[in-house]
């Protein structure tokens, strides 16, 4: 049987992007020159769109003002597929700016493209506000091996219900596979 080819999300979706994490007060982020070079590297030909809105005196402006603030709009598009993000102009603490200068705005739209590209799987996991993104599932002789280890260490029940818990719901994976056995083994020595 032939293998499946894996969409452009799904690679997207598996690059570990958390060394390149930067946490500002209580938010941890992905810079939009992070995304955009991770992006770029795989897929050079993605383009992204900052959208331009009217005011009431016809000036064109990279902001929408509505009467419940100021808006950015980024359009990235990604192997033909465009993903819109809409992003309010907010602060440092994700409060609305009631009058926003150049700078303000323009931090706005970089976090608007960084947010559109998550949409397309790079990065995705941190604005669900997990540390890694998605790993490959165990094959079943992965699974076996760490029921070996268990049935060796002979957990108490409510260990062995708690990994085996685990095991089913993907919590253990193939990135931490080994961590769970040395885990298992720790018991095991007391």
């Amino acid at each position: 049987m032939a293998e499946k080819k894996k969409s452009y999300f799904e690679l997207l979706e598996r690059i570990d992007v958390t060394h390149l994490m930067e946490k500002k007060g209580r938010f941890t982020y992905l810079s939009w020159a992070h995304a955009v070079r991770e992006l770029r590297r795989l897929f050079p030909e993605a383009t992204w769109e900052v959208h331009e809105y009217a005011d009431k005196d016809g000036e064109i402006n990279p902001y929408m003002h509505t009467d419940c603030g100021y808006f950015v709009k980024v359009t990235v598009t990604v192997d033909g597929v465009p993903m819109t993000q809409i992003h309010p102009v907010l602060d440092n603490y994700n409060k609305a700016i009631e009058n926003p200068n150049a700078f303000e705005i323009n931090t706005s739209i970089q976090r608007c493209l960084a947010k559109a590209i998550a949409l397309h799987g790079l990065g995705l996991h941190i604005f669900a506000g997990e540390d890694l993104p998605p790993s490959d599932p165990l094959t079943a002789q992965d699974k076996s091996d760490i029921v070996a280890e268990l049935e060796k260490a002979k957990v108490e029940k409510e260990q062995y219900t708690q990994i085996m818990d685990k095991l089913n719901n993907g919590t253990i994976n193939i990135n931490n596979k080994q961590k769970a056995i040395t885990y298992i083994r720790s018991i095991a020595n007391g």
